[in-house]
């Protein structure tokens, strides 16, 4: 017969990308993808988009040898269950967790990915900045289609492929609960991102997403950053080629992105980092949920 242990859980969202976050320091808890599929599962589980592992890097295998520069880890998993590189509006909530549990205070602190070490800093007024590296701007014309329209798209790699497309109305995404179709085939053959995006004034977008293998999400950071740079790059901005900095906001279903690409090519993402509650996981619930 299972014996119930304390399983501490907190939920957080960074503009509506929500999150599941279990504090493990010491990497004692195992949670295969049933685990967490069931914990992010929204009608009988906590529910989220994801799920936020936090461990020491020295304690995890796969971060071992970023301890040193990094000294936790985000072992993110997609809703799923399964296992991803990197999620923007999620390190800027795995960093916010940090602060409330006094693991780290106000400034610039590293997280471990497997997408790499981030830095981020953590601002007095409480928004969350993450560097989010660098754009890759694959050569080659890509289209985008909803229904009977078809936009021209440019193709911007943020670690992850995205296809931004600049739209009349944001409408005209249409439900976005399947992927839009894209040609050529080659440009994505692992699928892709696709943003659609309007111009709100100077410096400033809206978008909607369709995230691929998630439909459409509240917010997606690696696309603000892709939008961001595809509207510079739309704008004449290359900060590469001038020496300056160029900003945009970007205006997600969920919240308002604070983009910025520094001429070096670093992209800085800025937005809030929320926790909304804390509480205990009932661990016979989970192992009945898995199977275990």
């Amino acid at each position: 017969m299972s014996t119930r242990t304390r399983i501490a859980f907190l939920k957080g969202h960074g503009t509506e990308n929500d999150f599941v976050i279990v504090p493990d320091p010491e990497n004692a808890i195992d949670l295969p993808p049933a685990a967490v599929a069931a914990l992010c599962d929204r009608r009988a589980g906590i529910g989220g988009d994801g799920l936020l592992h936090v461990v020491r890097s020295a304690a995890h295998p796969e971060a071992r040898h970023l301890a040193a520069e990094a000294e936790w880890f985000m072992d993110y998993r997609n809703g799923d269950g399964s296992i991803a590189e990197m999620c923007g509006n999620g390190v800027r909530v795995f960093a916010r967790y940090l602060q409330r549990a006094g693991h780290v205070t106000e400034g610039d602190i590293a997280v471990a990915t497997r997408g790499g070490v981030k830095a981020v800093h953590i601002a007095k007024d409480g928004d969350v900045t993450v560097g989010m590296g660098r754009a890759l701007l694959p050569d080659g014309d890509v289209t985008v289609s909803v229904g009977e329209r078809t936009w021209p798209a440019r193709n911007v790699n943020m670690g992850n492929p995205h296809a931004v497309a600049f739209v009349d109305e944001l409408s005209h995404a249409g439900d976005l609960l399947s992927p839009p179709p894209f040609s050529p085939a080659a440009a994505y053959p692992d699928g892709v991102n696709v943003e659609f995006v309007i111009d709100r004034a100077p410096g400033h977008v809206a978008m909607r997403v369709h995230e691929r293998g998630s439909g459409e999400t509240r917010s997606c950071g690696t696309g603000a950053c892709a939008v961001a740079v595809a509207t510079a790059r739309r704008d004449g901005a290359d900060p590469a080629a001038t020496g300056l900095p160029v900003t945009y906001t970007v205006d997600v279903p969920g919240g308002t992105l604070v983009i910025t690409e520094r001429p070096d090519g670093e992209i800085e993402m800025t937005g809030p980092a929320v926790i909304v509650a804390e509480g205990e996981i009932d661990s016979v619930w989970l192992e009945t949920a898995t199977g275990a």
